[in-house]
């Protein structure tokens, strides 16, 4: 019966690849198009695919669902969690696109505004009493926070994810690929300490990017916009906060605590992004890093690799796995 659950993964891929093509033509008829920075002739391409990630994911975790209610007969432990999973992530989603519409260029949504919200996206898992209030941190160790922690730490956690997520990206193919990488990590952390159905969710999403993936790579003919990058942010917050792991789900994120280091630098108004040169390469548009874009594009300049667009990403991913394999060794004693 297990093998059942190929389908619900399944279906994450398949309405990506079957949906994509549909929606880079009609928002394009529509004018949803956004400049794709890193290229000199300013090509527009379509926006907010993430859209059809966020479409891809719902159906494929409410497949999950039935497919445990139908095929399995088991009890509904856990389903709850699930459905504050998909409220989470919906809204998020919906606060995504809202800043989509209004446009990066005038603004978006305030800062003010995408925190507030991020807050109330929270209100669910405060509800259900989410997580252990003692939990583990990096060079702290485990602490009991008590009250501290529905009140405090879940919403403060949902809107660090979520807005952080959104720093570190610019290049075809960086967010897709970091969310693939970040929730596949968090996938093995989770079927390791004992909670498959999270290790599931995380893979509805995986496999839903990687089909994203295909058509965001360098030369990308569609981005996500923050409608991808707010709702794969909930899921790395309500992932770490229900499987009780945030100390390791912190560790993995280092990429992302080192890009908001680097943006504050620049009081988070200096861009990712690069100066595309007339040989296809990057160059760097300050004197200073701002984004561990500008560091990867350094870097490669340092060591002798052409710094395109494509071998940016590759080289930042590879630092994110890095991150992941050197939190699994580091969390051994834990996981295995």
């Amino acid at each position: 019966m297990n093998y059942f659950l190929i389908l619900p993964l399944a279906i994450s891929i398949i309405v990506v690849l079957s949906l994509m093509n549909w929606w880079i033509r009609k928002v394009k008829s529509i004018g949803l198009v956004w400049e794709n920075m890193n290229k000199i002739n300013g090509e527009k391409v379509s926006g907010s695919g993430g859209l059809i990630v966020l479409l891809a994911f719902l159906l494929s975790v409410l497949c999950y669902v039935a497919y445990r209610v139908f095929i399995l007969e088991s009890e509904n432990g856990s389903l709850l969690e699930i459905f504050v999973i998909l409220i989470m992530v919906t809204f998020m989603g919906f606060v995504g696109f809202i800043d989509d519409l209004f446009g990066w260029r005038k603004g978006g949504l305030s800062a003010r505004s995408r925190i507030l919200l991020a807050i109330f996206g929270a209100i669910p898992l405060v509800a259900i009493e989410a997580g252990d209030s003692t939990i583990g941190l990096p060079f702290f160790g485990s602490m009991d926070l008590g009250l501290l922690y529905p009140l405090i730490f879940i919403p403060l956690g949902v809107v660090a994810t979520t807005t952080t997520f959104n720093m570190l990206a610019g290049f075809n193919g960086l967010e897709a690929g970091q969310g693939i990488i970040l929730l596949s990590g968090l996938a093995f952390v989770s079927y390791m300490t004992g909670s498959p159905w999270l290790a599931v969710v995380c893979l509805c999403m995986v496999l839903a990017l990687i089909g994203f993936f295909v058509y965001n790579k360098f030369p990308a003919s569609v981005l996500p916009g923050d409608v991808m990058t707010y709702s794969v942010g909930a899921i790395i917050a309500a992932v770490a906060i229900l499987g009780n792991f945030e100390r390791i789900a912190m560790f993995f994120y280092i990429p992302y605590i080192l890009e908001v280091i680097l943006k504050s630098r620049g009081k988070l108004k200096k861009n990712s992004f690069g100066k595309p040169m007339k040989d296809g390469t990057l160059d760097n548009q300050y004197d200073k890093w701002y984004s561990l874009n500008h560091v990867s594009i350094s870097t490669l300049k340092k060591i002798g690799i052409k710094s395109t667009e494509k071998n940016a990403v590759r080289l930042i991913l590879s630092f994110q796995v890095f991150v992941i394999l050197l939190g699994i060794f580091l969390s051994r004693n834990i996981l295995f």
